[in-house]
Parts: structure tokens; C-alpha cells; sequence
């Protein structure tokens, strides 16, 4: 089930209604949460920062200096509809407009979803089969998990007939946000006949996203024989503590998944409140890297418009 309406939200996280409508505006980029999601979400508190991911804030009329639509340069690098091809070996689709999740800070709150259908993906397997320099392809969107098991699996075993084609990697929150909506047993039975390397990057930004239920969706991938990795985003008020970043690599690890990146904020429209200041964020992975074995430190990113790699930050990179 999933939550768009305010007082729906506000009778789950036991938050008077009034209260959440002077925090929040009327926004294109609606809000949507699953029920599970939700449930995460410490009832009373209005500074949860679960909710702080996924509230319409009046925060986002804020215009900032160097924030964009584009943020990352998707319109710049899809050699057809519904593809991105940004990085040597690599190459992006755009597989559902759909999310079970709005996330405040989404770099593609601005996209223009109109290429993302599944009748632009015969142009986009037709590109990949004559590239024979791609190896690897991600599945991206929107999130892909939210397109149907058999639309899935029809997907799977088109990429499966491109012989160059080694590796397929998702990228979803699904598994963590409605981890339900995720355990698809034919989908699952599919990925695990499946000749490629496989690996599934999960979102997840904080240890109470994490549940009983986010494990056993996990183990059930792993069992598929895929790769499970995290990619979270920095955002104020949410993550920027040592201590939440290091709680969260732990409990990551105890599901069975590694720290991948942590990305510097995307400046995209609408999302400046959400950015965390250089000293802070210095900081955090100074303390990280202390208290942490390097497996669980992940990498601090930010992605730049036209950099052929995500580009690695450090203390003294301007950011």
C-alpha cells in the first residue's frame, strides 16, 4: 500500500494533521511512501529523518546558487530514448518512470519521464547489441523493481542475448522502502539461472530504514547469486553524523550488504536544504575511516555533469 495523501501520513506517524500541512507545500514532485516505509518512521516526531526524506517541505521554494534540473547531465549523455551511456564499458536504462518512493533529494525529481516507456526499449537493446564496448548494463529508472515480474523477466532474457554483455546491475529502493513488493519468486528464480555477474545496489540512507523485513528480501537475492551493495546520499538532518553513517554500515553489513558510495548531495531544484557543508562533512569520514574497517567506509562521491567517473572528494577537493 502506498501513502500520497497528507492526512494519510499524518494518522500513520501520529502527527496532527495541521501541523504537517504549515511544514509542507503543494509540490509537483508529490508525496508518495509505502506503508512499510512509513511504519519506520518514529510516531510524534516531526524531526524523524525518515520523514524528513519524504515530506514536501516549503524548504523546496528555496531557489540556491548552482542548482539545477539536470543536476548530473542525463540529457546530455542518452544516445537514444530511454538510454544513458556516460561511462567507458557501461551504459544505463531507464526502465519505469515509476517509484514506489518520492525522496526529496531525487536527482531525477525534473526528468522528463516521457522517454522512460518500455516501447523505447527496442531502440535502446538495439544500441547496446551494436556497442560491443559496453560489458555491463544498469538497470536504473525510476526504479526498475517497480515495473511487473513478467516485464522483468521479458527484460532479463532480451539483455541475455547480447553476448558482450556481462554484467547486469540494478539499482533500486525498492528492497529497502517496500521490500515486499520486491520478493518476486519467478523474478527471483530467473535472476539465479541467469549467465550474468549480477549485482543490486539498494538506496538506503539510514539504519532505521533497515527492518526484518529489508533482511529476508536480502538473503533472498544473495541466494540468487547476486551482489548486494548500498549507495546512500549525505543529506542534512538526516545522515550527517558520524555516528548515523557508522550505525548504518554496520547494520548494512549484518543484512549482508556492503557500503558502496556516499554521494555528495546532487544539486538538483528543490533539494538545497537537504546539502551538508564541506567542515562537517570532512569531519564525518574523518571519524568513519578511525572507527570503521575500510569495508564498511564507503566511498565519498560526487557526480559531475560530463566526468567520465564519479569523482572521488576529499578533504581538499572543492566541492
Amino acid at each position: 500500500m502506498i501513502i500520497q495523501r497528507l492526512d494519510e501520513l499524518a494518522a500513520q506517524i501520529d502527527i496532527p494533521l495541521e501541523i504537517l500541512q504549515r511544514k509542507t507545500l503543494d509540490s509537483d514532485f508529490k508525496l508518495k511512501v509505502p506503508v512499510h516505509f512509513a511504519q519506520q518512521i518514529e510516531k510524534g516526531n516531526l524531526n524523524d529523518p525518515l520523514l524528513r526524506q519524504i515530506l514536501p517541505s516549503i524548504e523546496e521554494a528555496q531557489t540556491a546558487e548552482g542548482f539545477s534540473q539536470d543536476p548530473v547531465g542525463d540529457l546530455n549523455a542518452n544516445p537514444t530514448e530511454s538510454l544513458l551511456h556516460k561511462y567507458e564499458g557501461r551504459a544505463l536504462l531507464i526502465t519505469s518512470p515509476q517509484c514506489d518512493i518520492h525522496c526529496r533529494y531525487c536527482f531525477r525529481r525534473h526528468f522528463p519521464y516521457e522517454q522512460a516507456k518500455k516501447r523505447h526499449w527496442q531502440q535502446a537493446l538495439e544500441h547496446l547489441a551494436a556497442d560491443t564496448s559496453i560489458h555491463e548494463i544498469i538497470l536504473s529508472g525510476g526504479d526498475p523493481l517497480t515495473l511487473s515480474e513478467a516485464g522483468l523477466i521479458e527484460l532479463l532474457h532480451q539483455l541475455e542475448q547480447i553476448p558482450h554483455l556481462e554484467t547486469l546491475r540494478l539499482h533500486s529502493r525498492t528492497p529497502v522502502v517496500a521490500p515486499e513488493r520486491a520478493n518476486m519468486t519467478n523474478w527471483l528464480v530467473a535472476l539465479k539461472a541467469s549467465r550474468f555477474n549480477k549485482v543490486l545496489v539498494v538506496h538506503c540512507n539510514h539504519p532505521n530504514e533497515l527492518s526484518d523485513e529489508t533482511h529476508q528480501t536480502f538473503q533472498h537475492y544473495r541466494e540468487a547469486g547476486v551482489t548486494l551493495l548500498n549507495q546512500s546520499v549525505l543529506l542534512k538532518g538526516v545522515n550527517d553524523s558520524a555516528d548515523t553513517l557508522k550505525q548504518l554500515s554496520k547494520k548494512l553489513f549484518s543484512q549482508g550488504v556492503l557500503p558502496y558510495y556516499c554521494h555528495l548531495l546532487d544539486r538538483v531544484e528543490g533539494a538545497a536544504h537537504f546539502e551538508v557543508d564541506p567542515p562537517p562533512t570532512w569531519q564525518i569520514f574523518e571519524t568513519l575511516r578511525k572507527e570503521l574497517p575500510g569495508y564498511l567506509v564507503p566511498k565519498l562521491v560526487r557526480e559531475i555533469a560530463g566526468e567520465p567517473y564519479k569523482t572521488p572528494i576529499y578533504e581538499n577537493t572543492d566541492t
